[in-house]
């Protein structure tokens, strides 16, 4: 394991300020937990918080029923080593009971939103750590309104809430793709296996290749081919597109992404450009 350099010394220290922030100030807290390298980095951050006791925050998982399988079982491995906590909300419990349908597209990542508010109600969270501002206060409902957030001066968090009121949380606000990645080489973390170069079958849909799935991929007029990709970005499969790539290890992966000229995102979620404010419109609903 490499020593941090001072950059990522000072992120990490700031991230484990404020989870301690958070475990002071809330009663009941979880993570937003996707498998994702994101949610790997904060899971780590906390469990160097709190060492050598176990994290004292519940995994929450919003499961659409078209995660990745490797993702998945990443997941359940990481829960098994650490002996953390997992919460999973199905989609599919909520489609089952009418409550929500399925889009003609079929993708379900914009259906997370309900799932993940009810969640957090039924669960009696007081703050989950999401990507967000570094502390946002929620209305009883998931929403967000941008005139009633706080400002975070001096490393200062208001925690203060109303009750049914509920405080999202990011502790690695002041991260880039690039520290991430840096850091997880430097820890040596464990990521599911698609985030670095392999063989896989994927299609062409709007620029994207998608990976074949019960979700409804690929039509008649879409052809199966085998690239070697990687993703930089988990999500559902029906909107999270792989790019062609040989980077097998943190380093090449920052090497690679220090030339592309499109952020993750951008890159790889098509459920990102459904609208040119599904971003900003899933914050209000109350997802991120």
């Amino acid at each position: 394991m490499s020593t941090l350099s001072p950059h990522l010394q000072d992120l990490e220290n700031e991230s484990i300020h404020i989870l301690r922030e958070v475990a002071g100030q809330f009663d009941k807290v979880g993570i937003l937990f996707s498998g994702g390298k994101d949610s790997v980095v904060v899971f780590e951050l906390a469990r160097r918080a709190f060492a050598p006791a176990t994290v004292p925050f519940e995994l929450l998982h919003v499961d659409t029923g078209h995660n990745f399988p490797e993702v998945i079982k990443f997941r359940d491995d990481l829960v098994a080593e650490s002996g953390a906590r997992l919460h999973v909300a199905h989609v599919q419990d909520w489609i089952d009971s009418g409550e929500l349908q399925e889009r003609p597209d079929g993708t379900r990542n914009p259906l997370q939103s309900v799932p993940l508010v009810e969640s957090i109600a039924k669960r009696e969270y007081d703050a989950v750590l999401a990507k967000e501002r570094i502390f946002s206060i929620r209305d009883s409902f998931g929403g967000w309104d941008p005139r009633r957030q706080r400002p975070e001066l001096w490393d200062l968090y208001n925690g203060g809430k109303m009750a049914g009121e509920n405080v999202r949380v990011f502790p690695i606000s002041n991260w880039t793709e690039s520290d991430i990645w840096e850091y997880i080489g430097a820890r040596e973390l464990e990521l599911p296996p698609i985030y670095y170069s392999h063989q896989r079958e994927v299609f062409n849909r709007g620029g994207m290749w998608l990976s074949p799935g019960e979700w409804g991929g690929p039509q008649d007029d879409e052809q199966l081919e085998t690239r070697t990709v990687r993703y930089r970005t988990v999500g559902d499969m029906s909107c999270t597109g792989a790019v062609d790539s040989t980077a097998s290890s943190p380093d090449e992966v920052l090497a690679e992404i220090s030339i592309s000229t499109l952020s993750e995102r951008g890159a790889t979620r098509a459920d990102d450009k459904l609208s040119e404010s599904a971003m900003e419109d899933r914050k209000k609903e109350g997802y991120f």
